[in-house]
């Protein structure tokens, strides 16, 4: 029997983690130096979650003080405005609105205290007047300015991310399907299907940075036990496209929901500067993203708040994305970085929970993960 083919790192799922991670791989000093495959179960990278959001860089206002999401937040975007100059990956630092009406003072001065405690201290707060002359066709009275918020070209910004890796030398594998991984002597096998071939190879360490598929990838780990992988919520988002010119310059968003299942039905632009409405939110069982038509009621009622022009205009349906939320009782969960040598899986690194910011986050999860793999 011949001997399998080895790897000295292994990362699962091509979406903007685990591209970053790659990328940040392929940069450092000592991991730079190792194998690395990068396995994918879609034909291109990127195709779930991370190529079906808003493409907002956001400045870490709205997560917990302390938690993985707002450092991460606070520090990636830093990072990624810095990788987007140094490697010409389109972006746009729009600025970000957040408003609210009349009686809404106290909860937008309540989110500049939080983004303060987050280290965002560079957010303005606007008066009525200040805001009607910024955009005028929006009807708030109080707001908060946000000048470090933006967006990206995600697609140029992940292909930027593989193309660094691959010329590093890091092999990245389309059209691959994990099917199991158990302990070996050389750390683990692999097993997977390649462009409807069955192939094994071994493997020092080992990230799971699925997403979506991250519990599915958890579960199939031989042993590793299931009270340590966070039980997963798919949370659904539309967004809808405004036809016709553009009213806005800025993203505008309406205080975020509570519990933070969303941030509401908001305004964000494309690099084009086409004006996309979404996301909504809703809990499903399933990887569905059609949009439903039926929903843009639903969408006008809530844009009209803050946009009555909204009445006269019209609205498409454009796309939707799901969210990897981690399901726990009245509470905002985190990401989800496990260090499987806590429980007995020396070189296994897992990542759940990883919605947004995700891609604002993605080069600091990147450096988070390395920093664990070069212990």
């Amino acid at each position: 029997m011949s001997e399998l083919d080895h790897q000295d790192i292994c990362i699962v799922g091509a979406g903007v983690v685990g591209l970053a991670i790659a990328q940040k791989i392929s940069a450092h000093a000592v991991l730079g130096k190792r194998s690395v495959v990068l396995l994918e179960q879609n034909r291109q990278f990127g195709q779930e979650t991370s190529s079906r959001n808003s493409e907002v860089i956001h400045a870490g206002i709205y997560y917990p003080t302390d938690s993985l999401k707002a450092r991460f937040c606070v520090d990636g975007r830093q990072q990624l405005y810095h990788y987007c100059k140094t490697n010409n990956v389109p972006f746009l630092n729009t600025g970000k609105l957040i408003i609210g009406g009349q009686h809404q003072e106290h909860e937008l001065n309540l989110l500049h205290e939080q983004a303060i405690a987050n280290g965002v201290d560079d957010l303005r707060q606007l008066t009525k007047a200040q805001l009607n002359s910024m955009e005028p066709e929006i009807d708030a009275c109080v707001g908060l300015f946000s000048p470090s918020s933006g967006i990206i070209d995600s697609h140029a910004y992940m292909q930027s991310l593989l193309h660094h890796a691959e010329n590093a030398g890091i092999l990245f594998a389309p059209l691959t399907q994990l099917l199991s991984v158990e302990k070996s002597t050389k750390g683990f096998l692999v097993a997977c299907m390649s462009q409807d071939m069955d192939y094994r190879f071994t493997c020092s360490q080992l990230i799971n940075a699925g997403g979506l598929s991250a519990q599915a990838v958890a579960q199939g780990i031989a042993d590793f036990p299931a009270e340590q992988i966070p039980h997963q919520e798919l949370v659904k988002g539309s967004y809808f496209t405004l036809q016709g010119k553009s009213p806005f310059r800025h993203l505008i968003y309406p205080l975020p929901e509570k519990n933070l299942r969303g941030l509401g039905i908001h305004v964000t632009l494309d690099m084009s500067g086409q004006v996309k409405f979404g996301p909504d939110a809703e809990p499903v069982s399933s990887l569905d993203y059609s949009v439903d038509i039926k929903k843009e009621l639903h969408f006008k009622k809530a844009i009209a708040n803050y946009y009555p022009g909204i009445r006269n205009r019209i609205l498409q349906p454009a796309y939707s994305g799901i969210r990897p939320k981690l399901k726990i009782q009245n509470a905002t969960a985190d990401f989800v970085i496990q260090d499987g040598k806590d429980f007995d899986y020396e070189g296994l690194i897992q990542l759940f929970g990883i919605e947004s910011p995700g891609l604002t986050a993605s080069l600091v999860i990147g450096d988070a993960v390395t920093e664990l793999l070069s212990r």
